[in-house]
């Protein structure tokens, strides 16, 4: 066994070659009487107690046993060498296995250490910093944001050399990493993490279904969040110059649905529902349903537990099937009062036949989640006259109630005039219901039969398509009136027009797409219907209602007063332009009373006063010269 003895021939000791040497080497000690004492393991007697102290220990084991004391006690003084030596020549130094934000420092002076990290993480400090706060990432500027770093600070927190050995021992074999002091511009800070805040802040979105054009697609819900402030400010400042992503604290917000439940949708609903057309079957022709409308009347609601309930916008697949099984329809036609001969006679209603668009797609839901037998019947049903032959006959219109007249309109204004006049000639009104002229006649444009004809617009002399109805609108307006029937809404012209009562007059006006700006509207007011006669002219139109008489009418005009004079307007330098007089303003009233036709006791006056502007004078520019 090599090093553990020296064998003859070595310069060292060795062990004697015999037993004779070895126990030449032995202390010469006499050997008791009576022999060995196996039991006692000492001379003795035969079968004697041995008793008194042992012999002396044998100089060589001693020398032994010393030894190690002498080893160990020569290692303690070498260390206790070089921990003298190692602190000497530390002194003054970073500990060792020190890194401030990724960079070793450890064991350098603090000079040398600063200059390391302003060499390696001053170039940091100007780049922008990564902050992650949940899903949203940000690049925030040091400077903007009020973060500057403390060297000396820095390198005071890694702290002076240990004393204690055991860590200086331990010192070479671990790593410790010191955090960077941050200065902070408060202000600055405050507003960066506001801002950052408003800007990392998301509201829950709930899963669903949606459609690109005809396609299903799958959203997934995403939870909200909201930035924990101070924290993220804590961890902001001590992770900013590390040159990593600083990952930002948020509080989330739960959504109710699921991603499971989000695909239960898709495959179960969503995407069977627009994987082909639906077929409407009607009576001798269908009608389809093609995957484009489903998917914009196809929606989705969360319900409890998250689960997505799909729904079908029945008037959305309503107003695509209905022109397409228009044809199997049959319109109906409700009971109207003619006069013939002076006096009104009703003609029968005729009930209609259409399809049971209620009901009509009550398990539109149920095919749409099938890809084959895409088909649904649809129900006809009658639909009955708005005004039935019997309703008609019951109204009691029987007599004049009020009628009026007004003359002299231009050509043009008298096509409009007749044109009006033929839509509203048997109107019904029934009982508690409301007339709106606008309304019953829809859009007056070129497309229903009216022309181009003057108007006054901004105090001037114009032209509309429409133009003249106003004076319709004045002459029904006077028919309801003495008719004794209440007013629901009108107004009267800017401008007072000579031929018309004051104070007892209306115009009306349209967009040109049709949709109403001024109105003319009365309600019928009495516990029996009404009937609107129209008799037009190439020079005049009257206005009768028929009905059952209750009131006699007295209309009493007031005085006038504030008269205002008329403004000169230059007229349009280019086109047509037409000079005018103008007309002075001025204020007025006009007084109904209302008396039992029976008795002729007064039941009820009203009075309306009206302000008319006064119309300005239209000066025209001097015509150019000729040539």
């Amino acid at each position: 066994m090599p090093d553990e003895h020296n064998w003859p021939g070595s310069n060292g000791p060795h062990w004697p070659e015999s037993h004779a040497e070895q126990t030449d080497l032995l202390p010469k000690v006499p050997a008791p009487a009576g022999g060995w004492d196996a039991a006692t393991e000492r001379f003795g007697p035969s079968g004697a107690p041995v008793s008194g102290s042992l012999p002396e220990e044998p100089p060589a084991k001693a020398r032994n046993r010393r030894k190690p004391a002498i080893i160990a006690g020569a290692v303690f003084g070498a260390l206790v060498v070089l921990y003298g030596l190692d602190l000497a020549l530390s002194s003054g130094n970073v500990p060792r296995g020190v890194s401030v934000a990724g960079v070793e420092v450890g064991g350098l002076s603090h000079g040398e250490a600063e200059k390391v990290l302003r060499e390696r993480i001053g170039p940091r400090l100007s780049r922008p910093v990564s902050v992650r706060a949940g899903d949203v990432e940000q690049q925030l500027d040091p400077a903007t944001t009020g973060l500057t770093l403390d060297w000396s600070a820095t390198l005071e927190q890694a702290g002076d050399q240990p004393l204690n050995p055991i860590t200086r021992i331990g010192s070479f074999f671990s790593s410790s990493e010191v955090g960077v002091v941050t200065g902070t511009d408060e202000q600055k800070l405050t507003v960066a993490m506001e801002k950052l805040r408003a800007e990392t802040a998301k509201d829950p979105a709930e899963g669903g279904i949606r459609f690109d054009g005809a396609t299903a697609v799958a959203v997934e819900p995403v939870p909200g969040q909201q930035l924990r402030v101070d924290p993220a400010r804590e961890a902001l400042v001590s992770s900013w110059a590390d040159g990593q992503t600083v990952e930002l604290p948020v509080d989330t917000t739960p959504v109710k649905t699921t991603k499971e439940a989000v695909q239960a949708a898709f495959e179960q609903v969503a995407k069977p529902a627009v994987s082909g057309p639906v077929i409407v079957k009607g009576e001798g022709k269908d009608a389809t349903i093609e995957p484009a409308v489903i998917a914009t009347a196809l929606t989705f609601e969360v319900a409890e537990g998250g689960v997505l309930n799909p729904k079908v916008d029945n008037a959305k697949v309503v107003a695509a099937v209905q022109p397409q099984l228009a044809s199997t329809e049959k319109e109906g036609k409700d009971a109207q009062v003619v006069f013939e001969g002076g006096a009104p006679t009703v003609t029968p209603s005729v009930d209609g036949l259409g399809v049971k668009y209620d009901t009509a797609f009550n398990t539109l839901l149920d095919v749409l989640k099938k890809t084959d037998g895409r088909e649904i019947k649809v129900e006809y049903t009658k639909k009955p006259a708005a005004v039935t032959t019997e309703q008609a006959n019951q109204f009691g219109v029987k007599e004049v109630i009020g009628e009026f007249s007004t003359k002299g309109f231009a050509a043009d204004s008298g096509v409009n005039i007749r044109v009006v006049a033929e839509k509203v000639n048997g109107a019904i009104v029934k009982p508690g219901e409301t007339f709106s002229l606008n309304g019953f006649t829809g859009p007056r444009t070129a497309a229903q039969g009216y022309v181009e004809a003057g108007v006054i617009k901004d105090g001037a002399p114009g032209r509309e398509v429409g133009g003249g109805i106003s004076q319709f609108a004045t002459t029904l307006y006077n028919a309801s009136y003495f008719a004794g029937l209440k007013d629901a809404g009108h107004k009267e012209h800017s401008y007072y027009i000579s031929r018309y009562p004051a104070a007892r007059e209306a115009t009306v006006f349209q967009n040109h797409d049709g949709s109403s700006v001024i109105d003319l509207k009365f309600t019928n007011d009495a516990p029996t219907g009404i009937a609107i006669q129209t008799i037009w002219t190439s020079n005049s139109i009257t206005v009768k209602i028929w009905g059952t008489k209750r009131y006699t009418v007295e209309s009493i005009p007031g005085a006038r007063s504030a008269e205002t004079a008329p403004q000169e307007k230059p007229g349009p330098t280019t086109g047509k332009c037409s000079p005018s007089n103008g007309a002075p303003g001025f204020t007025t009233s006009d007084t109904r009373v209302l008396k039992d036709a029976a008795t002729g006791r007064e039941v009820r006056r009203d009075t309306r006063t009206v302000k008319y502007n006064p119309q300005p004078k239209i000066v025209c520019p001097p015509a150019a010269p000729a040539g």
